[in-house]
């Protein structure tokens, strides 16, 4: 009897999967925590009266920044950018804004309102990115040579575009976000 060998990839480490799903699930807890997944919430920040989302997103943002690029510098991870364009972020950028301004969350914020047991968040969100992504995908071949391609930039970083160490881009947006952190707070917004 002859033995097949196995499918070349079948056996993968799984951890990076255990990862993500704890700290998807973190996140989760954090967003629900700090507020963002109340419907109450997302509209104050949409009004520019309540700023609890600003604030999440660039303290998310902070301290992500850091961490990558320290795990890049201890050579614990190798960043891989996708590539980018403008005719990408303005169709995302749409989807994403149609989406948010209609039924007041976003991706996350409705994984955790549906965590949370809101019913508009699970019949209205989920409905809304399963029909979203399936629309997405039916005209992706069309998409991908034409608009999706305007304004190529490629899979450059900032750091890379100014030709400097990554640490003289990090550092400055760091304590850029960090002082626009701090005078929020001290506004009361």
């Amino acid at each position: 009897m002859q033995t097949k060998e196995p499918i070349k990839g079948l056996k993968r480490d799984k951890s990076p999967l255990i990862w993500g799903l704890i700290f998807g699930i973190l996140f989760g807890f954090l967003l629900q925590k700090g507020g963002a997944t109340k419907y109450d919430v997302i509209i104050g920040q949409l009004l520019l009266i309540d700023f609890t989302v600003l604030k999440i997103m660039l303290s998310a943002v902070l301290t992500g920044m850091i961490g990558i690029y320290l795990m890049k510098t201890l050579g614990w991870v190798k960043l891989s950018p996708k590539s980018g364009s403008m005719g990408i972020n303005i169709i995302g950028g749409l989807i994403f804004g149609v989406g948010f301004s209609v039924l007041g969350y976003c991706p996350g914020t409705i994984a955790g309102a549906i965590g949370n047991g809101y019913l508009d968040a699970l019949v209205g969100g989920l409905a809304g990115i399963l029909i979203g992504t399936g629309i997405f995908a039916a005209l992706y071949p069309r998409l991908k040579s034409g608009i999706l391609k305007k304004g190529d930039f490629g899979n450059m970083t900032l750091p890379q575009l100014f030709n400097v160490n990554d640490w003289v881009v990090v550092v400055p947006v760091a304590g850029l976000i960090f002082l626009l952190l701090i005078w929020l707070e001290l506004a009361g917004l």
